[in-house]
């Protein structure tokens, strides 16, 4: 039997317990005309191997939310962290999900999905200079009090002792155009701090997007008011192309020795399964500016990452209790499909990802459910996409007539 009605909708979820939180990195752009600088799926007809394993789907859908929430938390991932744009004309000004690029993931999935609750997220403020900045007066009564009443008082929220974490993308521009200096920086974040203790918390953290293993960036962070320090991925550039797996696993573990001897207690682990951008080394990505190389692809199979994963555990658990790196273990990434690193369910890689994940990260105290959607006829929910054409690139890659 295949696509055929057999249950009113999915199963509840049965998560794998484990002992912090693992998060994920979401880049939600998989709704038809929400990314703006791609085209979404339609730029991956060439590249049927990433296809997503249910199919192409419209991300808006809370729906195919509560399947990814299925998937994640049977896994052990507990936590997406939402990237989150403002657009740039909504800079100093109130702030609605009108404003967003790509809020659907959000404010029309998860906020309407039925098994959100077992489901933690945060959002990662994308302050690079393609989208809109901030800075001291518009922070306070612009963005936090969005942030407030949209995220920090759900109940799903990610909440550490009593305070919401916020991640922070592209320190650079805040610094180089938001805040004056450091000090200005700092009291501004104090003053998010102040206003979350007025919403009944105890005030908040700030995580800073750095994986540079010195410690004169660590000093900078923390005297621009940060409270950690993590990755958007495990910062592992190759020379060539194509490296040995096993210099790609023991250089992810050197970077994060060297993150941590700078600061033992504010550096957050982040393993990266592979990177592969290639359907982005185009000229309409060059024209845009962004300087994505083939040169730089490299990848750890499903049976490597375990190891990573294995590795990177024994390092963290030698950690002081308290610390960062002990709380929260990042995974990079969920769903960057076209920027070519992502552990969901995929034609190429199936479960085997997180499969690893489940096995290192968890207690394995769950029976994951590996039913597709379209193994019971609830696979309805791609309405604007419709199927991978294996045309053109595809054609050329696979020597197809």
């Amino acid at each position: 039997m295949y696509n055929i009605r057999l249950s009113q909708y999915m199963d509840e979820p049965k998560p794998a317990t484990s002992q912090m939180i693992v998060a994920a990195h979401y880049y939600a752009a998989w709704k038809k005309g929400a990314p703006g600088l791609h085209n979404g799926f339609d730029d991956l007809h060439g590249y049927p191997e990433r296809t997503p394993l249910a199919g192409y789907y419209d991300e808006e859908n809370p729906e195919y939310c509560d399947w990814e929430i299925k998937w994640a938390v049977e896994h052990g991932i507990n936590c997406f962290i939402h990237c989150w744009y403002r657009r740039p004309d909504n800079m100093g000004k109130p702030v609605t999900a009108g404003d967003l690029r790509c809020g659907h993931g959000l404010h029309e999935a998860l906020f309407h999905a039925r098994y959100q609750q077992y489901m933690k997220f945060a959002i990662m403020f994308e302050a690079s200079p393609r989208w809109g900045g901030t800075d001291p007066k518009d922070m306070l009564e612009h963005l936090m009090p969005f942030w407030m009443e949209n995220y920090f008082k759900r109940g799903n929220y990610l909440v550490m002792d009593n305070r919401p974490v916020l991640f922070v993308y592209q320190q650079q521009r805040l610094a180089r155009e938001c805040f004056r200096d450091a000090a200005e920086q700092k009291k501004t974040f104090d003053a998010c701090r102040e206003y979350c203790v007025k919403h009944g918390f105890d005030g908040m953290y700030f995580g800073v997007c750095n994986t540079t293993p010195t410690a004169e960036e660590q000093a900078e962070a923390e005297a621009r008011g940060f409270d950690f320090r993590f990755g958007y991925g495990a910062g592992y550039t190759p020379a060539a192309p194509y490296p040995p797996e096993e210099e790609v696993l023991t250089q992810q573990c050197a970077i994060l020795k060297k993150r941590l001897a700078t600061d033992p207690m504010k550096n957050i682990p982040i393993a990266s399964c592979f990177w592969d951008p290639t359907p982005r080394t185009t000229d309409h990505w060059n024209q845009m500016g962004y300087r994505f190389r083939k040169e730089t692809v490299w990848y750890l199979q499903p049976d490597n990452y375990r190891r990573l994963l294995v590795e990177m555990k024994k390092i963290i658990d030698q950690l002081p209790d308290g610390s960062w790196g002990r709380r929260i273990f990042m995974i990079d990434n969920w769903n960057e499909w076209d920027e070519g690193h992502y552990v969901a369910p995929s034609h190429e890689f199936g479960f085997r990802y997180l499969e690893a994940i489940r096995e290192v990260l968890t207690l394995r105290d769950n029976l994951p459910d590996y039913r597709m959607p379209q193994d019971l006829g609830l696979s309805n929910f791609n309405k604007s996409w419709g199927e991978p054409d294996l045309g053109g690139v595809c054609r050329e890659r696979f020597h197809l007539k």
